[in-house]
């Protein structure tokens, strides 16, 4: 699996264009994803619930702040 470090900018343009990316915050609390939430972002427990109904296709950029 290749993993590459993508720019903000890239990331928010993506974002605006709806190109089916997910956006995972990558703190493993509630609490702390609330604090550091940004819009259209899911949180770890979310993105382990969704995890196995994702297909393999989808881009995924996880963060923390």
């Amino acid at each position: 699996m290749d993993v590459h470090r993508i720019s903000v900018r890239e990331v928010h343009r993506k974002m605006l264009h709806r190109s089916g990316l997910l956006l995972v915050c990558a703190y493993d609390t509630e609490e702390r994803f609330r604090e550091m939430e940004l819009d259209g972002a899911v949180s770890w427990p979310a993105f382990q619930t969704r995890l196995p109904s994702l297909p393999k296709e989808q881009e995924i950029v996880f963060y923390c702040a």
